[in-house]
Parts: C-alpha cells; sequence; structure tokens
C-alpha cells in the first residue's frame, strides 16, 4: 500500500493524495504534524531518495525560522533533527515499501500507481 507523509496545508500532499485517489489506488495517510517518522522509517526513506540530505527543506518556512535554512549540517545533526521536528521534511513523502519519492514527483508516483495495479 501506497503512504504518504504530509499535512493538510501542503499542496504538494494535496496533490499526491488526490493523484492516488483520482487512480482509485488506497493509500495510508500519515499527518506529520500529529506523528513523525520512526527512526526506522526515516532512515528506509533515506536511502530510497539518495540520503537524509534530501529529506531536508533548508528552504521551509519553519527551517527559517529555526535558523536553520542555511546552517552547513552533519547527516546525523539532520537525521536528529528531523526525528524530533516533522516540520523540517520535505514533503509529501511518498513511499512504496523500500521505494520512496520525496516532493511533487508525479512520475515516480505514475511508476507505484503502475505496479500496483500489475500487482492485481
Amino acid at each position: 500500500m501506497i503512504q504518504i507523509f504530509g499535512h493538510a496545508k501542503c499542496k504538494g500532499t494535496r496533490a499526491a493524495a488526490r493523484f492516488f485517489s483520482d487512480r482509485r489506488v488506497k493509500v495510508h495517510e500519515v499527518d506529520l504534524t500529529q506523528k513523525g517518522l520512526a527512526k526506522g522509517e526515516l532512515d528506509s526513506v533515506a536511502r530510497a531518495v539518495g540520503g537524509v540530505a534530501r529529506l531536508y527543506d533548508a528552504g521551509g518556512a519553519h527551517a527559517k525560522a529555526r535558523g536553520l535554512a542555511h546552517a552547513g549540517l552533519s547527516d546525523d545533526r539532520l537525521r536528529d533533527l528531523l526525528l524530533a521536528d516533522a516540520r523540517l521534511l520535505l514533503t509529501p513523502i511518498v513511499r512504496l515499501g523500500a521505494r520512496a519519492a520525496v516532493g511533487v514527483d508525479e512520475a515516480a508516483w505514475r511508476a507505484f500507481a503502475d505496479e500496483l495495479k500489475q500487482a492485481r
């Protein structure tokens, strides 16, 4: 099943939910304002997308408000920050098993939807 990690105010998260709904693909949505990624989930998604830095929304309002927008952070420090504060994650995070896509990535979403339809 597709997992969408994001929040209700995020246009990209709403677009991902709509994308899969239009294709009648079941999704499990996780609101990151209520529940962040677990350590294992964060590590799995980071491996799938090419590293923890790809998950960090350095240009986001929350990173700017915390003074972290242009800080040169190590992967370990980023990981700790993302586990402690899910609002620093780039959203949406769309995950299918061990594969994931970050941000609005309709090509990846389409591949996930096609894979699920072929498995039926």
